[in-house]
């Protein structure tokens, strides 16, 4: 677990942000317990720093019996949370496989699996057998939620009411106001359909729109291209 700063530190070390220290010397292991500090406030925060965890991460390497196993699953929750950046897998790099070994983290690596190949109903499944590893980060269930929306949004034009609701875990009037919250300020749309009932229209963007997607391919500026020639001449 991180030890509290102290009030030894000179003062010019102490004017240093986390960030600051982590770009002025990452694998100095003295910032080890202002990282691991530094992970805590951003569960209460409900911020993110992918680059300070990694390199906490790297810094438990070189010194694991300093390593607090707590701090990690706390770091493995907020790279969840990340998706659909790569940052669960690149922390999981830098994570023994003996540690990966206990439940908590093979829990969390089986959640990563869940969402990477979208199977959103296993997911909630297994998450909610999990709430006492994963409750301890705020905002964890948004954080999914809107993967998971963003999932869909860049795959269907539309889906049926009852996927997006296996796929973000809400349902009843708790799915209304979500809807009608994104219909406001997502640019959501409902179509009434008699065999699929209530279907949810995304806007059209490139991934789930080829016509767009070749026409952002075709729309490339002159001047990029002027920049690209000489190079390749």
């Amino acid at each position: 677990m991180g030890r509290e700063m102290t009030n030894q530190k000179p003062q010019s070390e102490m004017s240093y942000t986390v960030e600051q220290l982590v770009s002025v010397n990452p694998y100095n292991p003295d910032i080890l317990p202002d990282l691991e500090n530094y992970v805590n406030e951003q569960v209460s925060s409900q911020t993110y720093s992918s680059n300070a965890n990694l390199c906490l991460l790297r810094l438990y390497q070189f010194e694991p019996e300093r390593m607090s196993t707590q701090i990690v699953a706390r770091i493995l929750i907020k790279a969840l949370m990340a998706m659909p950046a790569p940052d669960f897998s690149l922390c999981l790099f830098l994570i023994p496989e003996r540690v990966q070994m206990e439940d908590q983290f093979k829990t969390l690596i089986v959640l990563s699996h869940y969402l990477e190949t979208a199977r959103f109903r296993q997911f909630w499944d297994e998450a909610a057998k999990s709430r006492h590893i994963l409750e301890v980060v705020p905002g964890f269930e948004q954080a999914i939620q809107a993967y998971a929306i963003h999932v869909l949004s860049i795959t269907y034009q539309k889906v049926p009411r009852s996927v997006l609701a296996e796929a973000t875990n809400i349902e009843g009037l708790v799915l209304d106001k979500f809807i009608e919250h994104h219909i406001t300020n997502s640019g959501w749309a409902i179509e009434k359909n008699q065999n699929k009932g209530q279907l949810i229209i995304f806007p059209h963007n490139e991934f789930n729109n080829p016509e767009l997607k070749k026409s952002a391919a075709d729309g490339i500026p002159l001047e990029n291209i002027t920049r690209i020639l000489p190079i390749l001449g």
